[in-house]
């Protein structure tokens, strides 16, 4: 288990490293070096999708605020993922809650750190009780529908004819703030329009300003935009088998020689990188191993991330081993987390109840194709059809004349 840091500088530090912002960090400072005591912190995620590789950066900055001494709340917002156009219904979002619990535990059990002042708090808990309502309500009072809307711009799914529950949504977030009594929220920075609204309004219902952490946006694995949930070619789920791994990263948009804007690259630095550290207590430690074909130069390891960018650049190393190297890294991430579902019935039946394979959609039946009758041929066609008919007419002339009696003169 890695060494909880207590000087107070080296854990704003530590509880700051590679944030891409900070809002209020002398709140934070004030809690640490003049308060004295551990910093109450939360995060929050609306359980909806299945959690992939990308929750590796938050568990990264969970993982160094409990080592900084924080007291760390992860809010599993069962309400807000409902209220996140209905991504989650309600009937299963209470599993899907509880697997991303097992999964938060599980990869910060991977990371080696203490766990001990690490709490889950389910959101409908305390956000269906009277006075939190009541705080909604005025909330909702000073904030206007324009507000809330920009609020939300960037973490609620944006539709042509939105739901009022979007609206809700950046209000109830800053309300938690206050309601689960921390002292500084952590989340990316695409939050950070629901984090300024929280500074903006809280003071007018008589409460106070937090502290804000904001996470850089990671690239996923597809050609711009971030690991999501809802793009299953983007994204790797924390429980995928190796083999599919191998596949997606061999997919993966990689332009030689480019490293801005690189999802395989940026994965290294924000996530491999971080944990390698962590697990070695040593800042800047790198290490990347890549089975490379013998035809093309044989294995190459790496001990520096700054090399392997500027050998990339250069082209000295090719996208097809850097995604060998990736897919090593990521497969090796994985795997104590296979092999703690593989051994937890609660982690297990949360799955299988929060996500149930979904019913095979039902063949619709083919309707007959009218042709009309301006198609090639339709005039022949039709005169086909009328002999066929004056034929059919004929015979049944005939078969009743042959039923008729005879008659005698």
């Amino acid at each position: 288990m890695s060494t909880t840091v207590t000087d107070p500088k080296a854990q704003y530090a530590l509880i700051t490293k590679g944030l891409q912002e900070v809002l209020n960090g002398q709140i934070i400072q004030d809690v640490l070096e003049k308060e004295q005591r551990p910093l109450k912190i939360y995060w929050g995620t609306a359980p909806t999708g299945k959690p992939h590789c990308g929750y590796f950066v938050p568990m990264v900055k969970l993982a160094h605020f409990l080592k900084a001494g924080c007291e760390v709340t992860v809010l599993l917002a069962d309400l807000h993922a409902f209220l996140d156009n209905m991504k989650a219904p309600l009937e299963v979002v209470q599993y899907r809650a509880k697997y991303y619990e097992c999964v938060v535990k599980s990869l910060l059990k991977s990371l080696n750190v203490p766990i001990d002042k690490l709490h889950f708090v389910v959101g409908s808990s305390y956000q269906l009780t009277p006075e939190y309502t009541m705080d909604l309500f005025k909330l909702s009072n000073v904030v206007s529908q324009n507000g809330a809307k920009r609020a939300g711009a960037d973490v609620v799914k944006q539709v042509d004819n939105p739901l009022l529950s979007g609206l809700i949504y950046p209000l109830m977030q800053a309300l938690d703030e206050e309601h689960l009594k921390v002292d500084a929220q952590f989340g990316g920075v695409d939050q950070r329009k629901i984090f300024v609204l929280a500074e903006e309004n809280l003071p007018s219902l008589g409460y106070k300003k937090r502290g804000h952490l904001m996470n850089p946006m990671v690239p996923g694995l597809g050609e711009g935009g971030k690991m999501s949930a809802s793009d299953p070619n983007s994204k790797i789920d924390v429980l995928e088998d190796p083999a599919v791994v191998a596949k997606k990263i061999k997919k993966a948009f990689c332009q030689p020689g480019q490293v801005e804007g690189n999802g395989l690259i940026a994965f290294l630095e924000n996530v491999v990188q971080p944990i390698q550290e962590l697990l070695n207590e040593q800042d800047g430690y790198f290490k990347l191993d890549i089975d490379r074909p013998e035809k093309f130069g044989g294995p190459i390891a790496y001990s520096s991330l700054d090399q392997l960018k500027q050998d990339f650049k250069e082209e000295k190393l090719a996208a097809p081993d850097l995604k060998l190297g990736v897919t090593s890294a990521i497969n090796g991430l994985l795997a104590p987390i296979i092999a703690d579902f593989a051994e937890n019935k609660e982690f297990q039946e949360a799955q299988e109840k929060g996500y149930p394979p979904e019913a095979p959609k039902e063949k619709k039946a083919k309707k007959e194709k009218k042709q009309g009758t301006k198609y090639p041929g339709a005039a022949k066609a039709k005169e086909s059809k009328e002999a066929a008919l004056e034929k059919k007419e004929a015979a049944a002339k005939e078969a009743a004349a042959a039923k008729e009696p005879e008659t005698t003169a």
